[in-house]
């Protein structure tokens, strides 16, 4: 059995798994996603999830005494990720057990590799790999693409679930496609 508080504002989200815990100010974008066994609590400061974002299972958000949990549109958070008091910028990758911490930032387009470590205060710019523990830049690439495709799937994903469907068909692979630019497709 899930909760969600009288501060949450759900701005029509695809999909609230039962099993979602929201406590305090928070605010779910338009089409995102909150898988199962997320857990979310603002007692001070707010959480905002960006359009079309994705919290997937076992994920935990937390705001830091002075700083928001605030995450872009079109993000995955991915399972047992970790977020406390951060900034996510648009179109940005969380691995799998990654954590951050009060004050860090990730740019726009970012990935940020499973099981990382971004430490208090740390800053990352648009359309950087981050990975180890401590994180910091391994490489610089735009990311957007690909993570946009990840965001589209679990919009997608999200849509369906919403409706009891549990299975991709292939109009669902075909709508998350995006073409690679000058193909013309």
């Amino acid at each position: 059995m899930g909760h969600t508080g009288p501060d949450v504002t759900l701005d029509n989200p695809a999909f609230i798994h039962d099993t979602a815990l929201m406590y305090g100010k928070v605010h779910i974008g338009e089409g995102a996603s909150v898988w199962p066994h997320v857990v979310m609590r603002s007692e001070m400061q707010e959480i905002r999830i960006g359009a079309r974002s994705n919290i997937q299972d076992f994920v935990m958000i937390h705001v830091g005494l002075t700083t928001p949990t605030i995450v872009g549109e079109d993000c995955s958070i991915t399972h047992h990720a970790t977020l406390h008091g951060c900034n996510v910028g648009d179109r940005c990758l969380i691995g799998i057990n990654a954590t951050l911490m009060d004050g860090a930032k990730v740019g726009d387009n970012s990935i940020v590799a499973g099981h990382s470590i971004l430490t208090e205060n740390s800053e990352f710019p648009a359309n950087s790999i981050i990975a180890g523990v401590p994180a910091k830049v391994v490489g610089t690439r735009d990311n957007s693409r690909a993570n946009l495709i990840n965001a589209r799937f679990y919009h997608r994903n999200g849509l369906n679930y919403a409706r009891g469907i549990e299975r991709f068909s292939d109009e669902d692979t075909a709508a998350i496609r995006i073409p690679k630019e000058g193909s013309g497709a």
